[in-house]
């Protein structure tokens, strides 16, 4: 039989095409000690505008997972969109596997575009763990962080304990690192509320990717062990916007509420009704709304708005 169209090779060359006619070029940084970073930054950076670091959670690299919010922020902010480490053509032969690694590695990088003064950050799903890490690492540094469907205070016993739709770490590393077309439609099935039509097999058989396979299992086991709320640092210093799609199966979305709680006053939630967790795919109209309102339309600390239940929702 065959092959089916590379419809992934195809798309990455559109998103290459659409970043750069955002006025963003490709940037690959050497870091030393065999960590080699790369990173999607503005061609000519701004002094007079603020500067938003774009973090991508798991899945594809970073321009499949930001494309649709570039050009609405490129008028507004400096963007610079890194690929974390062993993902897009970003690696490490060290053997750190901690978001608190990435968030250094990240910070590292904008040190090396010689971005000054603060910068808000943007993390998504395992992004949103390394933006959390970089805002707790670099306080003088962050300004505004926003965090989507970031399960960062999940604990090790929540899997015991039944919280999510899978029993162990190693299923959730199956589903989330998918290695057959049906793993892939398990994957989408989990995060998003409607998911797609029946999709052929050859053409989800185009997302499997084998590079990086160990190394992004390893991230997932070390975000996991040992993990307790009583060792998360408190992000109290900088204005936080937490967005939640209501029927997230991946991170639910009581997590959001353990988060709101834990960096108390200073953090707003928003809860998106009818969405799951891939939030930036299904509701990326109303991610980017709740992202312009924290993070352009007032630029004075934005404290938490309270209902009943603590949050608000869209």
């Amino acid at each position: 039989m065959a092959k089916c169209f590379s419809y992934t090779a195809t798309q990455d060359s559109c998103y290459r095409y659409s970043f750069s006619r955002a006025g963003l070029k490709s940037s690959t940084t050497d870091l030393g000690d065999g960590t080699i970073m790369h990173c999607w930054a503005p061609k000519t950076h701004n002094q007079s505008k603020p500067t938003l670091v774009l973090i991508h959670g798991f899945g594809a690299n970073a321009m499949w997972q930001f494309n649709d919010f570039i050009a609405p922020l490129k008028s507004k902010f400096n963007l610079y969109v890194p690929d974390l480490l062993f993902f897009g053509d970003s690696y490490t032969t060290r053997p750190e596997r901690s978001e608190s690694f990435q968030a250094r590695c990240v910070a590292a990088v904008m040190d090396a575009q010689r971005v000054s003064g603060t910068m808000d950050v943007m993390g998504l799903s395992y992004g949103g763990f390394v933006a959390y890490s970089m805002a707790a690492q670099f306080p003088e540094r962050v300004g505004r962080v926003v965090l989507g469907c970031a399960g960062v205070c999940l604990e090790e016993k929540d899997m015991e304990d039944g919280m999510f739709q899978v029993k162990s770490v190693d299923e959730a590393a199956e589903i989330l690192l998918p290695q057959t077309p049906e793993k892939c439609r398990q994957l989408l099935r989990l995060s998003f509320y409607k998911p797609p039509p029946v999709t052929p097999s050859c053409f989800l058989a185009d997302f499997i990717e084998v590079e990086y396979l160990q190394e992004r299992k390893e991230l997932i086991e070390t975000l996991h062990k040992d993990r307790k709320l009583s060792t998360l640092p408190r992000i109290t210093q900088q204005p936080t916007l937490i967005i939640w799609g209501e029927y997230d199966q991946v991170f639910p979305v009581a997590l959001a509420h353990r988060l709101k709680s834990h960096i108390g006053d200073n953090a707003e939630l928003v809860i998106i009704k009818n969405v799951g967790h891939a939030l930036n795919a299904e509701r990326p109209k109303q991610l980017y709304k709740h992202m312009k309102s924290f993070l352009v339309d007032t630029r004075v600390p934005t404290k938490a708005v309270h209902q009943s239940n603590g949050s608000k929702r869209d």
